[in-house]
């Protein structure tokens, strides 16, 4: 069984899909009410929350650009391609299911960087990198929010479970950045060729103040999209503190975890929405700010990213040949990896 064939990925993902319809239908909010809230709407509020957003984006784009002036020799490029090809992969993952959005990003600077052998490797530890600068902020937020807010006991198990891998494979990533500083290029195989390239990409970890700027950048991000939660609320008249924001932040991640359709709608308007009610919130209102929320965070990654997915002269149907092209390199490079285990073992094929 290949769970890349779509075939298979239907089996998995049509039932949870049915169950999701099923529970909206039978336990779902009044759909007047939810409608009701949307004429209510503060729109200051929603552009201040599209410009936090905006603006989380580009320091998320910067930190991205620090981890990449680290892994690769220099001329480096420009944070203008830099943001291009972040704002690409926002796209990508807004309309796309998976995490293809940071294999579109890599594809796309790969494409300005010409005749650099082995980058694409090296930019791939940059993600990885980069997204492991999201673990203190993100580590930051959930203390923060278990001590001022409500937390569900359904979202405890997930945290947990979440935080504990992230930390050990941040602490994976500075172990592997720093064998990778010692690592040689002379005699190794096409597969391990590509495992060193990788592991140039973690170089940021070996660099306390470029570490450090990295993160700061990341925490800047998370701190703006925070704010801009805030923001959304009172757009929709919920006028709780910030750790409230917090709260929902942290469920937002939750949701999101693992995307088993384009931004798991409807699975995060009920994890917003349910615990609100805790607070005084009505079911109806906390299912229509979980839609605005939504297509407030959309409209920056979907609005940005078209922008300069025809700025890169790209299109739709390129970002499913990049998810098609990463699936198909990776059932290569496991073929390889199967078919060079005898050789180690001295035994013949």
């Amino acid at each position: 069984m290949n769970l890349r064939d779509p075939r298979w990925r239907a089996l998995i993902v049509l039932p949870i899909l049915a169950g999701a319809a099923a529970l909206v239908v039978w336990r779902g909010p009044n759909w007047h009410d939810v409608s009701h809230a949307f004429t209510l709407v503060r729109w200051e509020w929603v552009v201040a929350a599209i410009g936090l957003n905006l603006l989380s984006v580009v320091t998320r784009a910067f930190a991205w650009d620090t981890t990449i002036k680290q892994s690769i020799v220099k001329p480096h490029p420009k944070f203008a391609v830099v943001f291009s090809a972040f704002s690409v992969g926002l796209f990508a993952n807004a309309v796309l299911p998976g995490r293809v959005g940071e294999l579109a990003r890599v594809a796309v600077l790969r494409r300005r960087l010409v005749g650099r052998r082995g980058t694409t490797a090296t930019l791939i530890g940059s993600v990885f990198a980069h997204r492991m600068f999201d673990v203190f902020p993100a580590a930051t937020l959930v203390v923060w929010v278990l001590f001022t807010a409500k937390l569900p006991g359904w979202a405890l198990t997930s945290i947990a479970i979440v935080m504990g891998i992230g930390i050990t494979l941040a602490i994976t990533a500075v172990v592997l950045a720093q064998r990778a500083h010692r690592d040689p290029f002379e005699g190794l195989g096409p597969i391990r060729s590509l495992l060193v390239r990788g592991r140039q990409g973690l170089a940021v970890m070996r660099t306390p103040r470029a570490a450090a700027t990295a993160a700061s950048f990341q925490f800047a991000g998370w701190t703006c999209q925070l704010f801009a939660v805030w923001a959304a609320m009172r757009a929709f008249h919920i006028y709780e503190p910030l750790a409230t924001a917090g709260l929902v932040l942290v469920l937002i991640n939750v949701a999101t975890i693992f995307p088993l359709w384009p931004g798991n709608f409807g699975l995060v308007q009920a994890a917003i929405a349910l615990p609100l009610v805790s607070y005084g919130v009505d079911y109806a209102k906390g299912v229509a700010f979980g839609v605005g929320l939504q297509a407030i965070e959309a409209s920056v990654g979907v609005g940005v990213g078209v922008i300069f997915l025809a700025r890169e002269g790209l299109s739709y149907a390129m970002l499913r040949e990049i998810e098609q092209s990463a699936e198909q390199a990776a059932d290569a490079t496991g073929s390889a990896a199967q078919e060079r285990e005898p050789e180690r073992a001295g035994v013949s094929g």
